[in-house]
C-alpha cells in the first residue's frame, strides 16, 4: 500500500536542508548536551568505579537502536514522526502516538532547561534568580528556532571545532591529576550494578536520538543518515566515557556519586605549575554550547510537530508561546534540584524506554505488517 505525499507536509513547513556532516554534528552535540555534567554522577551512584564499563556498554546499546529509527526514516523519507504515525495507525491513533512522543520531548526540554538553571544558580551565578536564567536561555533558543534548521546547522558546524579543541585541552590538563587506582577493583560488586548503570545511560542520553525522527526529512541524503547518526552517537558516547573516567580517576567514585556536577568539579583540580588553575570556565563553555543545541533541536521538533499534527501552514510563530510554556513548567513542575536528580535516576529511564524505543518499534512493526510505506 503506498500513500501519496501530503501537500501540507513537512516540505512546506521547513524548506531548509542539512548535510550529512551537519547531522553528525547535531547528533554529537545533542548526545553530549546536559549529559556531560550529570552522567558521571548517575553512573557512579550505580556502578561506582565500574561506571566506565557501563558507559561503553551503553554506547553499544545506543548504536543497536539506530536501525529501528532509520527503518522508519527510510520507509517515509519525506515525512516526520508526526506525519507517518497517522499514515501507519490512522488519524486518531496516529495523533495519540504523536502525543506520547510530544510529551516525551516536551518533558526532556523542560528538564534540560531546569538543568541549565540549577547549574548556573548553584555553581556560577548564585545571586541570580533561576527564572531570569530560564527566560534568557529560552529567548536565544526561540531566536534559533525562528531562524530555521539550516542556519542552526551552520552554527553548529561553526562551533563544533571549538568544542572539540576545548575538550582536548581539558583532557590534557587533567592528565596529571589522574589516579588509576581509583578505577580498581574492576567488577568488585559483580555485573548487576553495571547493568543498572548501563540501562541509565542507554535511556539518557542515547535513546534521546529519537527526537531526530522529526528532522530526517530535512537531511539532503537520507540514505546516508544512518551512518551520520551512528558516528554522532559514537563520538558523543566516547566523550561521555572519557569524562566519566576522568571524574572517577580524579575525584574517586564516592565523591563522583555525591556531586551533582562532578565533571565541573574536576576542572577545579587543574593546577599546572601553580599558574594555570581554576579554569572550570572551559567545561562551562563546552556545556553551554552543547546544551544550547540540544534544547534548540527539541524545541524545533516540538514546534514542527504541533504544526504538522494540526495541519498548520506555518510553524515558527509557535516558537514563542511554546517557549513560554516550557519556561513555566521548568520553574513550577520541579520544586528543587534534589527532586530533579531523583526523577532523573528513577522515573525518567522507564518513561524514556517506553516512548523512545517501544513506540517507534511498534510503529515500524505495524508499518511492515500492513505493508505501509512511502518510498519516494
Amino acid at each position: 500500500m503506498r500513500f501519496a505525499r501530503k501537500e501540507e507536509g513537512s516540505e512546506m513547513l521547513e524548506k531548509g536542508k542539512i548535510s550529512i556532516r551537519q547531522l553528525t554534528i547535531f547528533v554529537m552535540l545533542y548526545t553530549v548536551g546536559s549529559a556531560i555534567l550529570i552522567i558521571p554522577s548517575i553512573l557512579a551512584s550505580k556502578a561506582k568505579q565500574d561506571a566506565w564499563i557501563a558507559a561503553l556498554a551503553g554506547i553499544c546499546l545506543g548504536l543497536l537502536v539506530i536501525p529501528v529509527y532509520m527503518a522508519l526514516a527510510k520507509r517515509f523519507p519525506k515525512m516526520t514522526f508526526a506525519e507517518y504515525s497517522e499514515v501507519i495507525l490512522g488519524k486518531w491513533l496516529g495523533k495519540a502516538a504523536f502525543a506520547l512522543f510530544f510529551i516525551y520531548v516536551f518533558i526532556s526540554a523542560v528538564l534540560t532547561l531546569r538543568n541549565i538553571g540549577d547549574f548556573l544558580t548553584t555553581q556560577i551565578m548564585q545571586q541570580t534568580p533561576i527564572q531570569a536564567i530560564h527566560i534568557c536561555v529560552m529567548v536565544v533558543v526561540i531566536m534559533g528556532v525562528k531562524l530555521g534548521l539550516e542556519p542552526l546547522a551552520r552554527a553548529a558546524e561553526l562551533f563544533f571545532p571549538w568544542v572539540i579543541l576545548l575538550l582536548i585541552m581539558l583532557f590534557v590538563m587533567l592528565a596529571p591529576q589522574v589516579e588509576i587506582k581509583n578505577m580498581q577493583p574492576v567488577l568488585e560488586e559483580g555485573f548487576f550494578p553495571v547493568l543498572k548503570a548501563t540501562i541509565s545511560i542507554f535511556t539518557f542520553p542515547f535513546l534521546g536520538s529519537v527526537t531526530f525522527l522529526m528532522i530526517y526529512p530535512s537531511v539532503n541524503r537520507i540514505e546516508k543518515a544512518g551512518r551520520a547518526v551512528f558516528t554522532g552517537i559514537l563520538l558523543g558516547g566516547l566523550i561521555l566515557t572519557v569524562i566519566t573516567v576522568l571524574s572517577i580517576t580524579v575525584l574517586g567514585p564516592e565523591q563522583v556519586a555525591r556531586h551533582s556536577f562532578p565533571s565541573y568539579a574536576i576542572t577545579r583540580k587543574i593546577n599546572i605549575g601553580h599558574f594555570l588553575e581554576r579554569i572550570e570556565a572551559i567545561l562551562a563553555i563546552i556545556w553551554i554550547l552543547t546544551i544550547y543545541f540540544r534544547l534548540t533541536v527539541m524545541h524545533y521538533a516540538l514546534v514542527l510537530g504541533i504544526a504538522e499534527s494540526l495541519r498548520l501552514r506555518a510553524h515558527r510563530f509557535l516558537a514563542l508561546p511554546l517557549g513560554v510554556v516550557i519556561v513555566a513548567f521548568s520553574i513550577f513542575s520541579v520544586p528543587n534540584s534534589t527532586y530533579l536528580s531523583t526523577f532523573n535516576k528513577t522515573t525518567l529511564p522507564i518513561f524514556i524506554f517506553t516512548i523512545a524505543l517501544l513506540l517507534p518499534f511498534l510503529l515500524l512493526l505495524v508499518a511492515v505488517l500492513r505493508k505501509v510505506n512511502r518510498v519516494k
